[in-house]
Formats: C-alpha cells, sequence, structure tokens
C-alpha cells in the first residue's frame, strides 16, 4: 500500500483510469473542494487523498470543516467549486442516494439513528441497498454485529431513542457493517462516550476494515483516531494544513501543539489561580447548614420491564458541583430527564428549593431556576448564536406587554438593551465572537456545544444540569472547560450537577461524585475517594483504572 504525505496531492492528481473504469491511484481524491453555507465559505481548496483500504483520520479544532468536508463526499452538501472522484468517477455533484449506492456508507457524529424505529427495523434498514440478497448472507452479517455488541440483541425489540449514548453509537457502527460499504465515512466515533465502549467501537470498526472497506475517520481525540488509522490529515479553518503518515505526525509535536493546543499551556498558570481560587469561594459559599437546593429521594423508572433509574437517592448543595459518572445505561441521563420534567417518575420525590417539584411540567420548573443542557446540543439551527442566547435570557424579561412592544415604549426599549448587554457579556465569557452572526447550523458539533451552554448560563439558574458539556469539544476548549465551569459556578451563584465521561474533567471541577451503574447508586463520596473504588474501577471501568487518565493528567 502507497502513502501519501506532503507530495502525495500532486501524485494523485495525476492517476487515471484502467479500461474497466477504475482508479489507478487514489480510491477517493478531493481537488481543491470549496464549500459555503449560503454566503459562508467553510472550505477553501481542501485537497485529499485516500487509497484503498487505508484508514485515514481526519483531525482538527472545532469549525475546521471536517464535518463540511465528509458531507461533500457523501452527496448532503454540494461543493461551489474543486472535483470529488470516487473509484475513478465524478461524484462532485453527486446527490446521496448515488454515492449510498456506490458503496460510500456515513456514520454522522452524535445522534446515528432513528429514535422511533426499534433495533431490529434499524437492521433493516441498513440493507436497503440488498433487498434481493441471499437471506442467510443478510442475517450472517447481522449476527456478526450481534455478536460484538450483544446489549443490541437484549434491545432487539425496543425503540431507538430508549438506548444510551453508547448504545446508539453501537447500533449506528452496526447499521454501517451491515450495509458494506465500500468507503465509510465516520463522523465523532468517541462523541461524549466511556473509554471502555470507545475500545467496544474500535472493534467494529477494524472488523468493518478487514472486510476490505476504506475509512475515514473523524475524531476529536488524538489518540482515538491515531490507534486506528495509517495516515492522518490535519484542518485547520476551512484548509488542509498537514497530511501524512501517522509515525511522523507523531513526532511532530509543534503540529499537535498548534492545532489542539495552543494557547492552553499559556494561560495554565492563570487558570489553575483561577480555578483554585473559585474552589475556595464555592466551598466556603456552600459552608454552614444550608438545606439542599435539590434533593432526589427513591427516584425510579421503568421502561417496560427495564428499571433504567432503581431507588436513587442523593442530594445537591448550595454552590456545590457534583458528578454523576457510570457506563453508558447506567441511568445518568434518564436520572436528567426526570429531574427536569421530561420524564414522569415511577416512584420516588424530588425537592427543588425545600418545594415538592415531582409532578410539576418542565417549564414550571425551568421557571423557578432549574437549567438543563442536553447531550446533542438542543438548539435553534435557523437562529443566530447570538439570537439563541437572547432566547435563553426569555425568563428575566419584565416587560412582557404586546401594545407595549408594538409601541416601541420605553420600557420595551430598555429590556431589549438589557438583553443585548447581556448577550454580548456571554458572547465574550465563552469566546463566541468570531461566531456571533452566523447561523446554529453553520457551526461544528463543539461550536454548537459551546452556544448551548452559554444558553443554559444565560438562563440563570439556580441549579444546571449538564449532561456531557464536553461531548463533541476538541483536546484544547476541554482543557479549558474546567476552569471556565468554575467561574461559571462562582460567577452566577448556582449549583451544578454534571454527566461526564471524561474523568480528568469531572474529578478537577467536582465537590463530590456520585457513581452509578445498572440505574442505582454505587457510592458517593470525593473524587479520589470514587475514581480508586474497586467496585466502580470495575463497573465503569472495565477493570483498568488506568483509563482515568484517557484524556490526559488530571488537573490539581
Amino acid at each position: 500500500m502507497r502513502f501519501f504525505g506532503r507530495g502525495g496531492a500532486t501524485a494523485a492528481a495525476d492517476a487515471t483510469a484502467d479500461g474497466d473504469g477504475k482508479a489507478v491511484g487514489a480510491f477517493l481524491e478531493c481537488r481543491g473542494v470549496d464549500v459555503a453555507y449560503d454566503q459562508v465559505q467553510v472550505l477553501f481548496g481542501v485537497d485529499l487523498d485516500v487509497q484503498e483500504g487505508e484508514i485515514i483520520a481526519l483531525l482538527g479544532t472545532n469549525g475546521a470543516g471536517k464535518s463540511t468536508l465528509l458531507k461533500a463526499i457523501s452527496g448532503l452538501v454540494d461543493p461551489i467549486a474543486g472535483s470529488i472522484r470516487f473509484d475513478g468517477r465524478d461524484i462532485t455533484h453527486a446527490d446521496a442516494v448515488r454515492t449510498a449506492k456506490m458503496g460510500i456508507v456515513q456514520v454522522p457524529g452524535g445522534r446515528a439513528v432513528f429514535p422511533t424505529l426499534t433495533v431490529g427495523e434499524h437492521f433493516k434498514c441498513g440493507t436497503w441497498l440488498y433487498a434481493g440478497e441471499e437471506p442467510a448472507e443478510v442475517q450472517r452479517r447481522i449476527d456478526t454485529v450481534l455478536e460484538q455488541f450483544p446489549r443490541l440483541r437484549e434491545r432487539w425489540d425496543q425503540m431507538a431513542g430508549n438506548l444510551s449514548g453508547g448504545e446508539q453509537q453501537q447500533l449506528g457502527l452496526g447499521m454501517a457493517f451491515v450495509a458494506k460499504p465500500r468507503l465509510l465515512i465516520i463522523d465523532e466515533l468517541s462523541l461524549g462516550l466511556a473509554p471502555t465502549i470507545v475500545e467496544q467501537l474500535l472493534g467494529i470498526v477494524r472488523a468493518i476494515h478487514d472486510q476490505g472497506c476504506t475509512i475515514i475517520l473523524v475524531e476529536q481525540s488524538v489518540n482515538v483516531a491515531l490507534t486506528v488509522a495509517t495516515r492522518a490529515y490535519f484542518m485547520e479553518k476551512g484548509e488542509v494544513r498537514f497530511s501524512g503518515a501517522t509515525e511522523e505526525l507523531l513526532e511532530r509535536g509543534d503540529i499537535l501543539r498548534s492545532v489542539f493546543l495552543e494557547g492552553a499551556a499559556g494561560g495554565t498558570a492563570t487558570t489553575t489561580a483561577r480555578a483554585a481560587a473559585t474552589a475556595k469561594k464555592s466551598t466556603a459559599a456552600g459552608s454552614g447548614d444550608e438545606p439542599p437546593v435539590l434533593r432526589v429521594e427513591g427516584l425510579t423508572r421503568r421502561f417496560g420491564g427495564i428499571t433504567a433509574v432503581d431507588d436513587v437517592t442523593f442530594d445537591l448543595a448550595p454552590h456545590q458541583i457534583l458528578g454523576l459518572i457510570g457506563p453508558n445505561g447506567a441511568g445518568k441521563t434518564t436520572i436528567f430527564d426526570l429531574i427536569s420534567g421530561l420524564l414522569p417518575a415511577n416512584g420516588g420525590r424530588i425537592h427543588f428549593r425545600g418545594t415538592e417539584i415531582t409532578d410539576w411540567g418542565p417549564d414550571k420548573r425551568a421557571a423557578v431556576g432549574l437549567g438543563r443542557s442536553f447531550q446533542d446540543a438542543r438548539i435553534f439551527p435557523a437562529l443566530t448564536v447570538a439570537e439563541n442566547i437572547a432566547i435563553g435570557l426569555e425568563r428575566h424579561i419584565e416587560t412582557r406587554d404586546h401594545l407595549a412592544a408594538l409601541l416601541n415604549l420605553p420600557a420595551i426599549q430598555d429590556s431589549e438593551l438589557d438583553v443585548a448587554y447581556t448577550v454580548e457579556d456571554l458572547i465574550e465569557l465563552m469566546s463566541l465572537g468570531a461566531f456571533r452572526d452566523k447561523f446554529v447550523s453553520e457551526l461544528s458539533t463543539g461550536s454548537r456545544r459551546i452556544v448551548d451552554l452559554a444558553m443554559a448560563i444565560a438562563h440563570d439558574p439556580a441549579v444546571l444540569l449538564l449532561d456531557e458539556p464536553s461531548s463533541g469539544i476538541a483536546q484544547r476548549e476541554t482543557e479549558a472547560l474546567g476552569p471556565l465551569l468554575k467561574r461559571i459556578q462562582a460567577e452566577t451563584g448556582c449549583a451544578m450537577l454534571i454527566i461526564e465521561h471524561d474523568m480528568p474533567l469531572i474529578t478537577s471541577v467536582s465537590d463530590e461524585i456520585v457513581a452509578l451503574d445498572l440505574g442505582h447508586v454505587l457510592v458517593r463520596g470525593t473524587p479520589e475517594q470514587v475514581t480508586s473504588d474497586p467496585v466502580v474501577v470495575t463497573s465503569y471501568l472495565g477493570g483498568d483504572i488506568s483509563v482515568i487518565e484517557r484524556s490526559g493528567s488530571r488537573s490539581k
């Protein structure tokens, strides 16, 4: 197999086709690809070559254009310039149906499933191109996936929307496996997942590759991407900054730092001091005999015959940051859905600021100061970043008179100015200035996560529930997220309940951690106590405590 470094683009550009129309050069060739959303250009002359049978890692910071390039290859967006050739055929302006029929299969980042279809129905969808194929062969491929992911067999008749994030990602990859892809494009494989789940997913990726499939893997985690890839491309601001063999890239610390860690080291002393100061402030504020701001007693939730949350009890003190950890399917997000009112509880009670809110709807809970973010950043794609943040301020608008708004009376003008000033403050706090007037639909996964967090802060909650705040965020942003969360907690005075798989992050920001498994509480204690507990190590980390450090050294 021949690999291209910096000179590979030129060599592959001269590739021709043989008599059967097959590519002599690169299996996939992108030449000078430009892509724009409306009037905003996001890709600038991108060149990329992939040889048949390769696994390529596509790396870069949020907003670099990685997902947009994948969409152009699979026919989901139409390039405004350049060319894309697959197996010797021009697919520059081909739609997604044509590319799928040619064997290009994409697993999108985040949610790659249909929430109202069962697991079994998903596998039927995965074989839609092979309706006339021998049923025994189709079943063989399905059985291979179920052997790799036995949890999917257990959930066969359940709707995919009831699966955990890791199980949904397993299902998405399983559908790709049965579709027999020639080119598999995977966007954000490890998005929001525990290390042990990621390792399982890498197993099916290798199995797909062993079938002769070529793979492009987009990853925020350099370690995960370079574990399986033979070559890598680095993108930044819509352009390819570097390409080469992974061995060469591993030796180029300057490239890794410039793309992922630039600026992080320079602010280490400042952010560490700030984190220490805010931690001290939080501890002082939370001392005394103040009643808990949130109390959960005997919380239980069942889906059919499965108990997702089993008699869970804990409390959250004012100004406290409490982490929730556990393997996929442990019930963490279901607990958030119960606390925020999106799901009714089958048992137990919830108290907020001393008032029972068990039977309240989510709107009433939000109105009294219970805020929540979601793992998949549920914001408004057709609005700009500034407009989304302004919506987060809705509960604080004092003047709500429609006639006054129609006449643009002074009270309305003052209210609009207050919103505008607050929006600008939040944009500066979250470093969103470059995206202020962009539509959310144009942003990368990680950038949308930051907007979602800004909206949650704008709500000014007494309790803020954060579901995987580092989900889809590059390493550089993840390292800055811990001090940022501490600063948010100190400035707003809110208490935080955080679900997080990134162990260095959750242990660095949490005052205490609750470990869950199979819907019930295993242990609660300081981060050191919980992460060293043998029961937690066995259930959450699969018996290997070394994976706690997968994202880097833990902050002190």
